[in-house]
């Protein structure tokens, strides 16, 4: 198989042709190896790849609805047994998983052959792909912008065609954010849809959850498909969808009240391409047959109040994940390990008090009951996913000085004001690639749902897709070129 052929191809038609045996997995391992090496060097995605695993036969590989189909998986928080888990650090350089998390094998018996690791930020906390360890992640669309963050190593692989789909987390926008700036779809299920464990129940205290981006809709219906669901002794147990999420992706949704905005929080406006292709997608969505009104659910709290409690989950999380990591490898907590940023997150988190938390979580109540009571009435609301293109390499440099943990915390929210809403909220929200702005550039739109109500998210992402296809748009650095 060359690589032109099989950049043609979304996973699950890879999946048929391995199960027609037209091609072996082994056949489209190397032709994923080839892309990986065609444009990794100009995108910086790919950490390192595990070559020998081009040799395992279709036998080896569990019948899951990827079978043999090349993955990838980000430094962050989902590991392997056996392989390195960096999470973007020099405080965990080298540092090698001693056990599979849940989520690791489900994806190993949906079928997926890991070929490697993909690039994320120290500690996932930046909305840019960038780290001291590793360096930057590129956007094949424009190699001197970011790719997005945390998933920016993910979003700039699926991108510029080495796979076509890989595994990415989110906990403020981190698969939402390398979708819409790589062009591609991605989804944020609900909280607790999918498996965290064994070491951990709440990631970022129930902020973060884990899934994919993808070039199609369905390749990411069919993997939700496959690993949603609790893990053993997960702290609770949320719905399962009583039809598959693939099902869904050809059933035309019924006319769905929508609110829609161009508003973020805090006073916060979208540039003029995402406010045109807002207002665009509203027009299209009325088309379609839905109710479109402009409108946006009330915050229930301040601006400063939302971001405060944001600082206190990640700046407290980070300084409990670096205590415990320091401690097993037995290293110092210091800039000789950790980027600026990150030490100050270290430093603001480390003095946060039991009531600072529980502050917080009131916080988090309060945005929580005002956006369920906002979605009783509206089925889905639309709103930006950035509101701007993706900036320079280096705006967003975690290893300046001067960077304590509450002021990036600010900095990070002023530049993503319309996503960690629905990290706080739990409720499911995409990015879908509908549109690019006047410099080329892709822009997503982002849909967030009802909690629990990813399979109507998959109804109306089947049909914007048949509507107004991206499938055919390609990156510049693309390896089917």
């Amino acid at each position: 198989m060359k690589v032109n052929e099989y950049t043609q191809y979304d996973g699950l038609g890879l999946a048929e042709l391995i199960a027609k045996k037209e091609v072996t997995p082994q056949d489209v391992a190397k032709a994923a190896l080839g892309a990986i090496a065609a444009v990794n060097p100009q995108v910086g995605a790919v950490i390192d790849t595990y070559d020998e695993r081009a040799d395992i036969s279709l036998e080896k590989f569990p019948a899951g609805p990827f079978r043999g189909v090349p993955f990838l998986v980000k430094d962050l928080v989902l590991h392997e047994a056996g392989k390195k888990v960096e999470s973007g650090s020099r405080l965990c350089k080298d540092m090698v998983s001693e056990h599979d998390t849940d989520l690791m094998v489900r994806f190993r018996e949906a079928g997926f052959n890991n070929l490697g690791r993909t690039k994320s930020p120290e500690m996932g906390y930046n909305m840019s792909t960038e780290n001291v360890l590793h360096g930057p992640v590129r956007n094949p669309w424009n190699i001197e912008r970011s790719a997005g963050g945390s998933s920016g190593g993910a979003g700039a692989a699926v991108a510029s065609g080495m796979l076509p789909v890989a595994h990415a987390s989110d906990g403020g926008g981190s698969i939402r954010i390398p979708a819409t700036v790589n062009g591609l779809f991605g989804l944020k299920p609900t909280r607790g849809r999918t498996p965290l464990g064994p070491d951990t129940g709440d990631a970022l205290n129930g902020f973060g959850i884990e899934h994919v981006v993808s070039r199609t809709v369905r390749d990411s219906a069919a993997v939700l498909d496959a690993i949603e669901g609790h893990g053993i002794g997960d702290p609770y147990i949320i719905p399962r969808p009583q039809k598959s999420y693939l099902s869904q992706v050809s059933v035309a949704p019924r006319p769905l009240r929508i609110a829609i905005t161009t508003q973020g929080w805090g006073g916060m406006r979208a540039l003029a391409d995402t406010v045109a292709a807002v207002e665009a997608t509203g027009r299209l969505l009325t088309d379609l047959g839905h109710n479109v009104e402009e409108t946006k659910p009330e915050l229930g709290v301040s601006w400063e109040a939302f971001v405060n409690a944001n600082a206190t989950v990640w700046c407290g999380n980070t300084a409990a994940w670096i205590d415990a990591l320091a401690g097993y490898l037995n290293r110092p907590i210091s800039l000789e390990t950790l980027e600026a940023a990150t030490l100050g997150c270290y430093e603001y988190g480390s003095k946060l008090s039991a009531k600072d938390y529980l502050a917080a979580q009131a916080v988090c109540n309060m945005v929580s009951r005002s956006f369920g009571k906002f979605f009783v009435d509206y089925d889905i609301l639309v709103l930006p996913m950035l509101p701007q293109p993706p900036q320079a390499l280096g705006y967003h440099n975690a290893n300046a000085e001067g960077m304590d943990g509450l002021t990036w915390t600010q900095r990070t929210f002023t530049c993503t004001p319309f996503t960690p809403v629905f990290n706080m909220t739990g409720q499911p929200s995409m990015s879908v690639p509908l549109h690019q702005g006047s410099d080329g550039l892709p822009i997503g739109i982002q849909f967030a749902g009802r909690w629990g109500d990813e399979a109507t998210l998959y109804q109306l992402a089947g049909q914007l897709e048949a509507a107004s296809p991206w499938i055919g748009r390609r990156a510049p650095v693309f390896a089917g070129h």
